[in-house]
């Protein structure tokens, strides 16, 4: 639509997207439903939403308010002009703590204005799971709710004042006394009055149709809550005053133990009238064993507040004599406590796969009945369930009635849609039957409000189109939502999708193989588009940066499903769209972790550049960078390291350098260690050998496997960070294990002994990190060629070398001789010599998650690449396992740095924590990504993005840190970083625990 564009380019101050990126980020909201738009505007101000309308309405287009879009019922989609108010209507306007209220903008994150209201002891009561992305707007459209709506109510109930523009351009306040209403309404309610007193079921959340009881006299004729809950159909909201409400100072968690769902929700009602805070019900599929539940299938969690710990303990404690449970935990730990929340905040996520990994979906997420007719609702809902063959697990808002719920439909099928159908009327029926409203929170939508007339009757929904008409009488706001509306099993999200798998590199186990599937795990609940990381997560650190969709993991997977639909994004894999949305993205896995369905972009983004570039010239940062093992060995091998550091430093030749390797120019290059690791190694293990100082030890190794490990020499502690390496053997071999490297033999099969082979090991990190799949899995198989004797089981290994290793010897073993007497190696023929899989210690996060995660995933069909992956251990999860009575040295200092991404995504960092604690060094590292993110900081065009990346939590922690305090930084890029921005050497933990070795060593 070229005028269209054109003119709103010409009237307006704020942002206009008519192209394929912006449009493709907004087809989808949370929900199963899909309408691609014509454009997006993000205005700048009221006028900009007033001249928008103008606009749109003499091109006779749609307009749809769009918040979060984390809506699940469809209603933040729509064919014509998106309004996206994140962008710049964003702001807290003005905040009076004297009289408990706020004016926002519809943009405004929830967050943020809790942010804003918590030095005042004020918060604002509605609290959606979502909160940290959910936007005032959209709540207010969507008469939002969230936990702690026993206690302060709906969006509605904490509303005060609304301005809104309509579609014909009048700009009105909304508020009691009939303030701001358009013409004609007052009318129409007056000549409706009965119907109104009659046709509305009383419950705390009914959501569902219009508010239009609240224009009734004796309740204060309020247009402003009349208006909450009209979904962007009636006017489009530009600010609102809301009441704020005092905060708690302390809180406690009453976690109480039921036998099942049923028992939890017949409980919930009596509760009530205790005061508390919440009253939420789930079931033991979403909520783990490992948080240390009371016993129980089903569980109420029944927060309680006080102005001291003690009296929100007194409160829950309370609670839990009147609750009739199985068992039950009071909990006080604000830590244990928003650990428990976050399984209840995650679970709009979690809850879309069923425990054997099927595919659950939104569609009635929300229905809400009297809170006393809990139980036997949920009896009929399981039933009705059962029927159709379905599955799901409710949770939710139990002391409100309000039940959430992802049930497995077949949505990609024409029988599985019928079913979908048949279903949704049925359960609109039953939830009638039981006095409820089909939506409790988030509207009715696309998925419901085609069902309306059974809830209110075909008299009533007409009386909810004669009002729209008052309001819009040109349906130019979200047209087909509420007011005639499109089919329930109309504009579903999957229909374009290819129903054949696409061939693809990675294995996908989790999705069985299948790259849509991998896709359609984002559901849109947006937890990506959080604006400040909290605690150790790490998701999405280039959206924090710059605040675009397309730079959120949901932005970039609504972009791969429109490249995989082929409606919008028309060139497949060839996308520069994608291409571009996936270039901020870091590679930092934290979504694989931190995203509650799994999302795991990094290996999306490796899968689309391997296609993208297939037969293609590639940047050149993918051959400097992502062949980096190959330049190093080369270096290695020429021993010109010093020589290649030299002119490094040489500024024209390092700027030609950078810009032949398509390197920042902002960036040093990284020097080149003299001696790489594993030369060290085998220098300083034959110097033992001819001490004999190993004679001894090596059989026992091999005998027990628990004291000796395989040390792997990654890229970067082999040929840039050799003194990680060093110390790691120091602290292991203090801990009674023997430490060796990966030796380069390869079975020739037949009667013939283990022989040599020259090469290396190596993890293919950079080769998947920059999308060179085929060369990444040449690399790992020719990696398990080399440890063949390391991944073939003991008993293979006997039966078909015939118990023997043969010869180890050679220059290019990495052993020297170990052939001899006195090496340790030569008596391994016996039978018993009870050989196992030695353990790998990997030094570098980033390469040990490559072996964990990536193996396996390239290489399915390989079994050498699962036993490899399940013998990978950190080195803190080394110390644990194998060396489990040693005590490390006490340093008794303070710690900062930061969790490596991988790690957290990954690996876990137990084993880390607990060695930190025994051996004094205390604090907490931070959360986020440094930035550098392996090849990502490096690359041209990137600095700017990884520097703000690393000034989020990293810089600031070590600048604020005591001057005493160690800086810890286990990765490579992590150290590189710090260095680089902030002058500060951060050291692995093994560099740490060796250093204070050697101290206590001098000491005595």
């Amino acid at each position: 639509m070229p005028n269209l564009e054109a003119d709103l380019r010409k009237a307006l101050r704020g942002d206009v997207g008519f192209d394929t990126t912006s449009r493709a980020l907004v087809t989808m909201d949370a929900s199963n439903y899909r309408r691609v738009p014509a454009g997006v505007v993000a205005p700048k101000d009221d006028a900009d939403v007033a001249a928008a309308l103008e606009i749109c309405r003499e091109h006779a287009v749609p307009v749809v308010p769009r918040g979060g879009g984390t809506s699940i019922a469809g209603q933040a989609t729509g064919t014509g002009v998106v309004l996206d108010f994140t962008r710049h209507m964003n702001r807290v306007l003005d905040l009076d703590p004297a009289t408990r209220t706020a004016v926002v903008q519809p943009g405004l994150v929830l967050d943020r204005l809790q942010d804003a209201a918590a030095p005042h002891g004020l918060r604002f009561g509605p609290d959606p799971s979502t909160h940290s992305r959910c936007t005032l707007g959209g709540m207010i459209g969507n008469n939002s709710c969230g936990s702690h709506s026993v206690a302060w109510g709906t969006t509605a109930d904490n509303v005060l004042t609304l301005d809104v523009v309509t579609a014909r351009g009048a700009r009105l306040t909304l508020g009691p006394d009939w303030s701001g209403t358009p013409e004609g309404l007052r009318r129409l309610v007056d000549t409706e009055l009965a119907r109104l007193r009659t046709g509305f079921p009383e419950l705390p959340r009914r959501i569902s149709g219009y508010a239009l009881d609240a224009l009734l006299p004796e309740k204060g004729a309020d247009t402003a809550r009349a208006y909450c809950g009209s979904e962007g159909t009636l006017a489009v909201l530009t600010r609102a005053a809301v009441r704020l409400v005092e905060s708690p100072r302390a809180r406690a968690l009453a976690v109480l133990g039921y036998g099942d769902e049923g028992g939890a929700a017949e409980a919930a009602a009596g509760l009530l009238p205790y005061g508390p805070l919440t009253v939420e019900g789930m079931a033991a599929d979403l909520v783990p064993r490992a948080y240390g539940l009371p016993r129980g299938g089903a569980w109420l969690f029944v927060e309680t507040g006080g102005e001291t710990a003690a009296e929100a303990r007194a409160r829950g404690e309370a609670i839990v004599r009147a609750a009739d449970a199985v068992d039950a935990v009071v909990v006080t730990d604000p830590a244990r406590q928003r650990a428990l929340w976050r399984v209840r905040e995650d679970a709009s996520g979690t809850a879309t796969r069923m425990p054997d990994g099927t595919e659950a979906w939104p569609g009635w997420e929300d229905c809400a009945v009297p809170p006393a007719r809990l139980g036997p609702y949920l009896r009929g809902f399981r039933s009705l369930l059962a029927a159709h063959g379905l599955r799901g697990t409710p949770y939710g808002h139990f002391g409100d009635g309000c039940i959430h719920v992802r049930i497995d439909f077949d949505l990609l099928t024409g029988p599985g849609i019928a079913r979908f159908r048949r279903f949704s009327e049925e359960l609109a029926d039953l939830v009638v039957a039981h006095g409820g409203s089909l939506s409790g929170e988030h509207g009715d939508g696309q998925a419901r409000a085609e069902l309306l007339p059974r809830m209110y009757g075909e008299e009533m929904v007409a009386l909810f189109a004669r009002v729209k008409a008052l309001w819009d009488p040109d349906d130019l706001l979200n047209p087909g939502v509420l007011v005639r509306p499109a089919p329930l099993d109309a504009n579903l999200r999957f229909a374009p999708l290819p129903r054949e798998p696409v061939p693809v590199v990675f294995g996908y186990p989790d999705d069985d193989g299948d790259f849509s599937a991998a896709v359609r795990r984002c559901v849109g609940v947006a937890k990506c588009r959080t604006t400040t990381a909290s605690g150790p997560a790490v998701m999405c650190p280039s959206f924090r940066v710059t605040g675009e969709e397309a730079h959120s993991t949901r932005g970039r997977a609504r972009l791969l499903h429109e490249m995989l639909a082929g409606e919008l994004v028309t060139d497949g894999w060839r996308s520069t769209e994608v291409r571009d949305a996936l270039d901020l993205c870091l590679s930092c896995k934290g979504c694989r972790s931190d995203c509650p369905v799994g999302v795991d972009m990094a290996t999306y983004k490796a899968e689309f550049l391997h296609h993208h570039y297939k037969d293609r010239r590639r940047p050149a940062a993918h051959h400097s960078m992502g062949r980096l093992p190959l330049w190093l060995r080369w270096i290695a091998r020429t021993r010109t390291a010093r020589l290649v550091n030299s002119l490094a430093a040489v500024w024209p030749l390092a700027a030609l350098g950078k810009w032949l390797g398509g390197v920042a120019p902002e960036r040093e290059v990284p020097r080149v260690a003299p001696e790489p690791f594993s030369r060290w190694w085998r220098r300083r293990f034959k110097a033992l050998l001819k001490r004999g100082r190993t004679e001894r030890r090596l059989p026992g190794a091999w005998r027990q496997p628990g004291a000796m490990v395989v040390l792997w020499p990654d890229t970067f502690t082999e040929h840039l960070s050799p003194d990680v390496g060093k110390a790691a053997v120091r602290v292991l071999e203090a801990a009674g294990m023997t430490v060796l490297l990966p030796p380069t033999v390869r079975w020739k099969g037949g009667t013939a002994p283990w022989t040599v082979r020259r090469g290396k090991v190596c993890c293919g990190l950079t080769y998947v990190s920059t999308g060179q799949l085929d060369r990444a899995r040449t690399v790992l198989r020719e990696t398990l060629d080399l440890l063949d004797p390391y991944l073939i089981p003991p008993e293979e290994l006997r039966e078909e070398a015939g118990g023997g290793f043969g010869e180890l010897g050679g220059e290019g073993s990495g052993f020297g001789e170990l052939g001899g007497d006195g090496s340790g190696f030569g008596e391994l023929d016996g039978e018993d010599d009870d050989l196992a899989l030695p353990p790998f210690v990997v030094l570098e996060p980033s390469c040990a998650a490559a072996l964990r995660t990536d193996l396996p995933e390239l290489l399915p069909d390989d079994p050498r690449a699962a036993r490899l992956a399940a013998r990978v251990l950190t080195f803190a999860e080394a110390l644990e396992k194998h060396a489990p009575d040693w005590t490390p040295p006490r340093l008794g200092r303070p710690v900062v740095g930061q969790t490596h991404c991988h790690q957290h995504a990954v690996l876990g960092d137990t084993a880390d924590r607990r060695l930190r604690e025994v051996a004094g060094l205390s604090g907490e590292l931070s959360g986020g990504c440094c930035g550098l993110a392996g090849n990502f900081g490096f690359e041209k065009g990137h600095f700017e993005v990884s520097a703000a990346c690393a000034e989020e939590q990293l810089l600031p922690s070590v600048r604020d840190a005591p001057e005493d305090a160690v800086v810890l930084a286990d990765g490579f890029s992590c150290r590189t970083q710090l260095e680089q921005l902030a002058g500060v050497r951060g050291r692995h933990l093994a560099e740490v625990l060796a250093e204070a070795l050697d101290a206590e060593r001098d000491t005595k």
